[in-house]
């Protein structure tokens, strides 16, 4: 998928295009849960990543406490 011109919102749209294309005529249930954990998770790992495993600098992106950042890493089973 090209991507070099979109925006954040535009990349979500389209990749939820082919998430509910996928489903065919099954409906989804949860979506918004789904969705959103997914990209939490996501984002929370690729930070991490740029930031060489540097919680507190991880959590300065993101703009969230670092003990925030400490839970939700547990949460999604990304606790390194």
């Amino acid at each position: 998928m090209e991507t070099t011109n979109l925006s954040l919102s535009d990349c979500v749209m389209l990749v939820m295009d082919r998430y509910l294309a996928d489903l065919q005529d099954e409906a989804p249930s949860n979506l918004h849960a789904l969705i959103m954990d997914e990209v939490e998770r996501a984002l929370l790992a690729n930070t991490l990543q740029h930031c060489s495993g540097q919680r507190g600098m991880a959590a300065q992106w993101l703009g969230i406490n670092r003990n925030t950042l400490r839970k939700k890493l547990q949460a999604y089973g990304l606790d390194i």
